[in-house]
């Protein structure tokens, strides 16, 4: 078996990451594992700009079929495997043939759909990769005496393109109540839930510091990097290790997966802020209100 080369560098470098967060935990020092999330982020995102949906989905649904076909004999299936025309629903050519159902509904959906849909999911993908990046530039550099013009700046450019990126998302999973692939209406609703709490974090965090409560502010906006960590990084690795575990139940990986992962990551981000920001800001206040290192 030939792995295509793109998931060649993909699994290297999630070998490579794996690593790394090995190393933060060991060391409470999450610096490069979060500087290597935001760049692994931009490379799975920035190639929806320049190969277009149909093949980067292709490439994204090969990430997947690796785990959801171990231990499948030849003509064997699962309800929540499919097939799709040509077998071009994936990067694999003909070594897999059998796919996650979402996977193949998901590549329908933006190789046969509207060239509306599509334009709002890569204005989803610039908007939110935009943000995720400005997050943290936000967090290392908080709004001290000699940085607050620029953090409020920032701030306000971020909330604007998280702003349209949310809307994005909700308009785009207004159409999934009729996609059975994705669970039909418990798929819309979960999506509207986790914009719920991608965004909800975010306006939480401005409405505090407009009120002057910085403590607060930081708080909330942990959790908001929190929730875009579980929205796109945990929402993927449930997808990636549940897979062959819940490959007999139709619809269960995803929606597992929608219904979960933001508020996951929230709270993971306020178990981190307890159990490490907080005792490393405290013993060292110079260092800003977040220190990663």
């Amino acid at each position: 078996m030939n792995m295509p080369f793109g998931l060649t560098i993909f699994f290297g470098s999630l070998t490579l990451w794996s690593g790394l967060l090995i190393w933060g935990l060991t060391n409470k020092k999450f610096t490069p594992f979060i500087v290597f999330g935001i760049a692994f982020l931009l490379f799975m995102n920035v190639r929806y700009l320049i190969e277009g949906a149909p093949a980067a989905i292709a490439f994204f649904i090969g990430i997947y079929d690796v785990l959801d076909n171990i231990g499948l004999q030849s003509g064997q299936t699962a309800a929540a495997l499919a097939t799709c025309p040509d077998n071009a629903c994936t990067v694999w050519g003909s070594t897999y043939e059998l796919h996650p159902s979402w996977g193949t509904a998901f590549h329908d959906r933006f190789l046969n759909g509207t060239e509306f849909r599509t334009n709002l999911l890569y204005a989803h993908l610039t908007f939110n990769s935009i943000v995720f990046v400005l997050m943290h530039i936000q967090l290392w550099r908080p709004g001290t005496a000699t940085n607050a013009t620029l953090h409020a700046y920032l701030g306000r450019v971020s909330f604007a393109c998280l702003t349209i990126g949310t809307v994005c998302a909700i308009w785009l999973a207004a159409s999934h109540g009729s996609v059975d692939e994705y669970g039909g209406n418990l798929s819309m609703y979960g999506f509207w839930s986790m914009s719920f709490f991608v965004y909800g974090c975010a306006v939480m965090g401005v409405l505090a510091i407009r009120r002057g409560d910085v403590t607060s502010h930081r708080i909330w906006m942990i959790r908001f990097a929190g929730s875009m960590w579980g929205a796109f990084w945990i929402f993927r690795v449930i997808l990636f290790v549940m897979g062959p575990i819940l490959r007999d139940y139709p619809s269960a990986n995803i929606l597992l997966c929608i219904w979960v992962s933001a508020p996951l990551g929230i709270l993971i981000a306020e178990v981190v802020r307890r159990k490490i920001l907080d005792p490393q800001s405290n013993g060292a206040n110079q260092r800003g209100d977040l220190a990663y290192d």
